[in-house]
C-alpha cells in the first residue's frame, strides 16, 4: 500500500532510543516531524539545526521532533548503535530532540518504501490526528508546518498537487532502484573479493538494462583500466565516456570522466599519455566553457580536476589560478555549509600548496582552522550524501582493499557523483549538485 499524504501514519518500530525519552506511538493533538537522516549524509547536519530552531519555534503548538537513523553503515546492530551514539556526542552535543535507531530495517519497511522516497533526509509530518500530512525534503517544512498546524494544509489544493507530483517522480526512481539492486549486489561482493572480472560482468549487465548510469559506466572505465589494466578495451570505453559527457554538455559527467584520467588516487602509468591528455584537454576545455571563470556558478566542484590536468600538462600558474577560483567559490553568493566547505577546503588547500612548490599561504591556514572548528554549530544548508558501497570512494581507487562496507561518514572525494549502494542519479542545477542521497530502502 502506498503511504501518501492522508494515509495514517506507521508505527514507531525502533531498536533504540538514543537520545530523548523513548516514543511508544504519536500522541493524538501533538503534530510530529518523523526525520530520517544518517551519520554518513554530511548535509544532513545543516537540517538538523534547522530541526532544532523548528521545534523550538512550535514548542508551545504541540510540535515535536523524532530523528530516525535508520540507514547507518556498520556491519553489525552494536557497532552501528556505538558509531551513531560517539558521533551525536561528538558533533551534536546541544541536540534538542529524540534520536531513534533501527538497524533491523522495520522502519524503512514501513515508511521509506512504501512512501517511495529514495533520498535522505527525508520528512515526514504527521498531523494532529495521527495521519501523514507531509511528505518530502525538510527545506519545504518552513511553508508547510504553519498550515498543518492549523489543520488547513492537508485539506488544500496544493498539498494535495505536491503530494501527487511527489508519488509521480520517485515512483519510477523506486522502481529503478528495484532493478539495479541485485546488479549492485553481485557488484560489491565481487568487489569485496577484489574478483575484477565478476564485477566487469556485473556492470556490463547493468549497463545493457540502464545505458545511461553514470556509476555503471564509470565503474567500467575503472574496472578495465585500473583494476583489469586492458588497455585496449579500456581506452575505447574510457574514450566514448568522453564524449557522451561532453554530448549530454553535463559537468559531473565530465568532471567524473577527468577524474579517471587524472586523479592521483589511480596509477595512471600505464595509460598512453598521447590520448590520455588529449581526452584531459577536451574536457578541461568544455568544463570551463561551461562553467566559465567569470561565472557565478560555484568552481570548487570541478576546477580541482581541471587544475589537475592543467598541473599534469606543465601549465602550473593555469593550475594555480584554478585553484584560488575554486577557493573563492567557497565563499560565493550561494552559501555553502560548513561541512561542505570542511570536505574541500582541505584538499584545495593542499593542491594550491603543491602547485605553488610547497608554499602555504597563512590566511588560508587561518581559514582551514575556522572551517574545521565551525562543524554542526555553523552548517546552512540543504542535502544530503552517499550511503554505503561508495561508488565514487571506490571509483577514484581509495578502497583498492574493499571490506564490503565504507566507513561512515567518509567524505565523498569524487563530488560530482551522488553515489549510493545500488546506484546513483545525478542532479543538476544551474551548474550546481543537488547532493540529493539515492538508496535503498531494501538493502537489509
Amino acid at each position: 500500500m502506498v503511504l501518501q499524504m492522508g494515509s495514517p501514519a506507521p508505527s514507531i518500530k525502533m531498536e533504540d532510543w538514543l537520545r530523548g525519552e523513548p516514543l511508544a506511538n504519536f500522541r493524538p493533538g501533538k503534530v510530529y516531524i518523523v526525520e530520517f537522516w544518517a551519520t554518513w549524509c554530511e548535509l544532513c547536519m545543516a537540517e538538523m539545526l534547522d530541526l532544532m530552531r523548528l521545534q523550538e519555534k512550535y514548542r508551545d503548538s504541540g510540535l515535536e521532533v523524532v530523528g530516525v537513523a535508520a540507514n547507518e553503515d556498520a556491519p553489525t546492530a552494536v557497532e552501528a548503535r556505538t558509531r551513531l551514539d560517539a558521533w551525536l556526542t561528538e558533533k551534536c552535543s546541544h541536540l534538542s530532540y529524540r534520536i531513534a535507531f533501527d538497524h533491523t530495517g522495520e522502519m524503512n519497511k514501513f515508511w521509506m518504501k512504501p512512501s517511495f522516497s529514495a533520498r535522505i533526509p527525508t520528512s515526514y509530518v504527521v498531523d494532529r490526528d495521527g495521519q501523514i500530512a507531509f511528505i518530502g525534503h525538510p527545506s519545504q517544512l518552513d511553508e508547510v508546518l504553519p498550515e498543518v498546524l492549523n489543520g488547513s494544509w492537508r485539506t488544500s489544493d496544493k498539498a494535495k498537487a505536491a503530494d501527487t507530483e511527489r508519488i509521480a517522480t520517485s515512483e519510477p526512481i523506486a522502481r529503478q532502484q528495484a532493478l539495479k539492486k541485485p546488479i549492485d549486489d553481485r557488484f560489491w561482493a565481487a568487489v569485496k573479493l577484489e574478483d575484477w572480472k565478476t564485477a566487469l560482468w556485473a556492470i556490463e549487465e547493468g549497463i545493457a538494462l540502464m545505458p545511461d548510469d553514470i556509476n555503471f559506466r564509470l565503474a567500467r572505465s575503472h574496472l578495465l583500466l585500473h583494476k583489469i589494466q586492458d588497455m585496449w578495451t579500456g581506452l575505447p570505453v574510457m574514450s566514448q565516456l568522453v564524449r557522451d559527457a561532453i554530448d549530454k554538455n553535463s559537468e559531473d559527467w565530465m568532471v567524473s570522466a577527468l577524474d579517471q584520467l587524472f586523479h592521483p588516487a589511480n596509477d595512471h602509468s600505464r595509460l598512453p599519455p598521447a590520448e590520455r591528455f588529449a581526452m584531459g584537454k577536451e574536457l578541461s576545455e568544455h568544463i570551463l566553457a561551461l562553467n566559465p571563470p567569470q561565472g557565478d556558478s560555484p568552481k570548487f566542484r570541478s576546477y580541482p580536476g581541471v587544475a589537475r590536468y592543467y598541473h599534469e600538462n606543465g601549465n602550473n600558474d593555469r593550475a594555480i589560478e584554478l585553484v584560488e577560483l575554486a577557493l573563492t567559490s567557497l565563499d560565493g553568493p550561494e552559501p555553502i555549509p560548513a561541512e561542505l566547505k570542511e570536505q574541500h577546503l582541505p584538499d584545495l588547500l593542499q593542491a594550491l600548496a603543491k602547485y605553488r612548490g610547497g608554499r602555504f599561504v597563512a590566511a588560508h591556514s587561518v581559514r582551514l582552522r575556522k572551517t574545521i572548528s565551525r562543524r554542526c554549530q555553523s552548517a546552512v544548508g540543504r542535502g544530503g550524501k552517499i550511503k554505503k558501497g561508495n561508488w565514487s570512494k571506490w571509483l577514484t581507487g581509495q578502497f583498492v582493499h574493499f571490506l564490503g562496507v565504507t566507513a561512515a561518514g567518509g567524505p565523498c572525494s569524487t563530488w560530482s557523483i551522488v553515489c549510493s549502494r545500488i546506484g546513483a542519479r545525478n542532479f543538476m542545477a544551474s551548474g550546481r549538485i543537488a547532493a540529493e542521497v539515492m538508496f535503498d530502502a531494501n538493502s537489509r
